[in-house]
Formats: C-alpha cells, sequence, structure tokens
C-alpha cells in the first residue's frame, strides 16, 4: 500500500475512534429511525426525498466498517 493510501485510512481511523464520531453515529441512528417511517410520506418526491436520506444516514453508519474490510483487503493483497 502506498504510503498516502495508508495515511487516508490511518487518518479515518483516527477519526472514527473520537468521541464526537461516536456521537455522531448515535444521532445518525436516532435519525434513521425517525425517517424510516412510510406512514408520513404524503408524495411520491417525498419518497424519493426520504430514500436519499435514509441512503446518506447508512453510508454514513456503515462508513467505519466498510473502511475496516476495504483496508484489510488491500493489506491482504499487499501480502499475497
Amino acid at each position: 500500500m502506498d504510503k498516502a493510501l495508508q495515511q487516508y485510512y490511518e487518518e479515518r481511523f483516527n477519526m472514527m475512534a473520537t468521541q464526537g464520531w461516536q456521537d455522531l453515529i448515535e444521532d445518525a441512528d436516532k435519525m434513521i429511525e425517525t425517517y424510516d417511517n412510510v406512514s408520513a410520506i404524503e408524495t411520491i418526491e417525498n419518497l424519493h426525498f426520504k430514500k436519499g436520506q435514509l441512503d446518506i444516514l447508512r453510508w454514513l453508519v456503515s462508513l467505519k466498517q466498510t473502511s475496516e474490510e476495504v483496508f484489510k483487503e488491500i493489506e491482504h493483497e499487499k501480502d499475497v
């Protein structure tokens, strides 16, 4: 793995180890619970908007796990 890519992941993991990141993810989880309700949706446009909100929030919540998986895969390719 080149130095720039390694530093990218190290910085990302450092950010994700902070209390601020944990608080952000907790807030995002609460928002997902709030937005993940179809009974309040009245129009198709509102449905698409809510779907977009949920997609972004789920991406944010899964970012740490996804980053860890990609990093391990890159590390494994280096060793092969």
